[in-house]
C-alpha cells in the first residue's frame, strides 16, 4: 500500500511541475507581448485607400511628398494633429518611425492616437490656425 501511495505522490509532483512550467511559459509570453513595440498604447493604422496614401513632410496636401504607403499596409502612429481638411477629415497622423505625415482620411483602425504636444514650429508658421493644429 505504501508503494502505491509513493507512486501516486510522484505522479502528482510531476504533474505539478508540468503545470508550473507551463504557467511560467505563459507568463513569459505575456511579458514579451507587453514589451513588443506594437503592444497596446502604441497605435497602429492600416491604409484603406486603393491607390495608397502619400507620406508628406507636413500635415498638408501642399507639403512635399516623401513617399507612398501602399493599400493595406499597417503603420505605426506617433500622434495626431488637426490641420488641413481632406474630404471632411481634418486629422493627420505623424508616423512612429519617421517624421512624415499622412491624412487620417485614408487610415483605418488607428484606435486611440494621442494629440501631438511637443512639435516645434518655425517663426514663419505662427498663425492661429497652426497653433490650434498643434493640439
Amino acid at each position: 500500500m505504501s508503494r502505491t501511495l509513493v507512486t501516486r505522490a510522484g505522479r502528482l509532483t510531476a504533474g505539478a511541475l508540468v503545470v508550473a512550467a507551463l504557467g511560467g511559459s505563459l507568463f513569459a509570453a505575456q511579458a514579451q507581448a507587453q514589451a513588443s513595440p506594437d503592444a497596446p498604447g502604441r497605435p497602429l493604422g492600416t491604409v484603406n485607400a486603393q491607390t495608397g496614401v502619400n507620406e508628406r513632410m507636413h500635415p498638408s496636401t501642399d507639403s512635399s511628398v516623401r513617399g507612398v504607403l501602399r493599400h493595406r499596409v499597417q503603420i505605426g502612429l506617433r500622434c495626431k494633429v488637426r490641420a488641413q481638411d481632406v474630404s471632411g477629415n481634418n486629422l493627420w497622423y505623424q508616423l512612429r518611425d519617421r517624421s512624415t505625415w499622412v491624412t487620417a482620411k485614408y487610415i483605418e483602425g488607428a484606435g486611440d492616437v494621442p494629440f501631438c504636444r511637443s512639435l516645434t514650429r518655425s517663426a514663419v508658421d505662427q498663425s492661429v490656425e497652426s497653433r490650434n493644429a498643434m493640439g
